[in-house]
Order: C-alpha cells, then sequence, then structure tokens
C-alpha cells in the first residue's frame, strides 16, 4: 500500500481520525493525504454547524457567516494545513473538494490512486441516518479499496 487517503470534516474528533490514519500511514511507509469536502455552503451557516475542531484546540470562530465559496474553502485549506502542522509532516498531500461527502472521497481515492480510505465513524441520530444515510457506509458500500474506519464515539 503506498497512498492513505485520510477524509476529515470539522468534528472535534478530527484530530483523532487524523492521528490515527497518519499512524497507518507511516506503519506502511505510504504517502498520506488529507482531504476535506465541503457540502452546501449554508450548512455552514446554520446552528447545526459547529466550527470547533480538533488538533491542539484549533477554534475558528471566524469561519462564520461565510459568504463566498472561495472564503469556505480558504478556510478548509487552513484547516488541513493546521491538521499537516500538527502531524509534523511536511510531505502529507492536501486536498479539498466541494459536493457530496461520499461521492468526493471516492473521486478523491480514485484521482489519488489511493490504497485505502481512513474514515471517522460518528454516532447519529436515528432519524438523521434514516432521512440522510451516513456517509461512512455510503463510502463502505461504493468503495472498491479498503476503509480504515476510526470510532469516534465518545
Amino acid at each position: 500500500m503506498n497512498k492513505v487517503l485520510i477524509a476529515l470534516d470539522y468534528n472535534p474528533t478530527a484530530q483523532k481520525v487524523a492521528e490515527a490514519g497518519y499512524a497507518l500511514g507511516n506503519a506502511l511507509k505510504a504517502q498520506v493525504i488529507l482531504l476535506h469536502v465541503l457540502v452546501n455552503p449554508v450548512y455552514y451557516s446554520s446552528t447545526a454547524y459547529a466550527p470547533i475542531m480538533g488538533f491542539g484546540g484549533y477554534i475558528s470562530t471566524d469561519m462564520l457567516p461565510m459568504q463566498s465559496l472561495k472564503e469556505l474553502k480558504e478556510a478548509s485549506e487552513d484547516f488541513l494545513m493546521k491538521a499537516r502542522h500538527h502531524l509534523n509532516d511536511a510531505n502529507v498531500v492536501t486536498d479539498v473538494r466541494e459536493g457530496d461527502v461520499a461521492d468526493e472521497i471516492l473521486a478523491a481515492a480514485k484521482h489519488h490512486h489511493a490504497d485505502i480510505i481512513v474514515l471517522g465513524s460518528h454516532s447519529q441520530k436515528w432519524l438523521e441516518r434514516v432521512l440522510m444515510g451516513s456517509n461512512t457506509e455510503k463510502v463502505l458500500h461504493n468503495s472498491s479499496v479498503p476503509l480504515f474506519i476510526v470510532p469516534t464515539k465518545g
């Protein structure tokens, strides 16, 4: 295995996912790619969005309200750069995409020729899961490469 793709969201557990994925990449002597997928920009201005992130207390309340996709993309790139800095490895590649989370994770895996995808598995409310589905499950059912799923519940 030569490439490990680590998908990160803005959940405070992102640090745990990044560290576990990076440790796997190191063990495999593989290139590590950090990925963040921007969802609909309206989401970032809703009350459901919490801009609290992992990586040594990186908290960005200045992300709201963001008016443009460009601002969101820049903030996401900054988030991934802070993750790369936290991992203390300048060779880590970063990638920011926009769209459906599961679809973009799969597209990034194909684009980067990833040999494994690292994801966090968040617990969700049952109704939300029934209506929207789980991104991790969507990737699991549609991926042609193995997944390394990091449990992040409590």
